[in-house]
């Protein structure tokens, strides 16, 4: 079998020598064969074909884990995660598009246009939370599992919107930069003591009768800052204050929602 240089198989599929090392380290895209003294890589040629098409997924953005999960699929199944993949892409950059007409009506005088901003009476509650230090991306990671177990009918809780567990976030917590988030889950007071003891490493907490102001977001608008800036103007406005830390209170999975379905509110208590 005739084998490719690194230099020779990176011209072919316009990949550098770098990127092919790293793919190879990811699993992505393995040479055929190393020489165990030098460690220098040599590719088949039938391997050219995978390469372009990992080179061509990265010139779409697509982060190298996505690629690892639909690279080894069959024709079929890799056309319809691409397609998946690029309609997320859209969906994103609608909700883009939407928060840059935001900030350019502010930064020009206009008025922004404004969702719809609620208010709601919050009854006293007992809260059982967890708190950790994240970033963004770790967000689900942390709560999902959370979400699962606590939102299901094991754990007694109020009925309505106010016994849906939330997360309060008490700092920014961006993809660069992490925070406290702490995972809130309300729970009938009669249960309370029982719950707890299922859960040591949680704590027990009371959160006081008031009101909140909330605005819904829809699966399109949920990786953007648009509600919450939409909220501070709200607030503004109407000269109220926030007294406590914004909450997103997630209505169902994210992930099983259409583009356009409301799944979590985002809310913030007033004084």
């Amino acid at each position: 079998m005739d084998l490719l240089t690194i230099g020779a198989f990176a011209r072919l599929t316009r990949l550098s020598p770098k990127a092919l090392r790293l793919y190879d380290q990811l699993d992505l895209l393995a040479p055929a064969k190393v020489d165990p003294d030098s460690g220098y890589r040599w590719y088949a040629p039938e391997q050219l074909e995978r390469a372009r098409l990992v080179g061509l997924l990265r010139q779409l953005d697509m982060p190298l884990a996505r690629i690892a999960e639909i690279i080894d699929l069959a024709p079929g199944a890799q056309a319809t995660e691409l397609a998946r993949y690029w309609s997320e892409q859209e969906q994103g950059m609608d909700a883009r598009r939407q928060l840059v007409g935001f900030l350019v009506d502010r930064l020009t005088g206009k008025k922004p246009t404004m969702t719809d901003v609620h208010v709601r009476d919050v009854p006293v509650r007992t809260l059982l939370t967890i708190t950790e230090t994240l970033t963004a991306p770790q967000i689900g990671a942390f709560a999902g599992p959370l979400f699962g177990l606590f939102g299901g009918p094991t754990v007694p809780r109020p009925t309505g919107i106010a016994g849906r567990p939330f997360l309060r976030y008490h700092g920014d917590v961006t993809d660069d930069s992490d925070g406290p988030v702490e995972f809130c889950c309300p729970v009938e007071k009669s249960a309370i003591d029982e719950v707890a003891a299922r859960y040591p490493d949680m704590t027990t907490t009371a959160e006081p009768a008031g009101r909140e102001a909330y605005i819904p977001v829809t699966k399109a608008n949920m990786t953007t800052s648009l509600a919450f800036e939409q909220l501070r103007g709200w607030f503004t406005e109407n000269h109220a204050e926030p007294i406590g830390h914004p909450r997103q209170i997630f209505l169902g999975n994210p992930d099983d929602a259409e583009i356009d379905e409301i799944v979590y509110e985002l809310a913030v208590p007033l004084r």
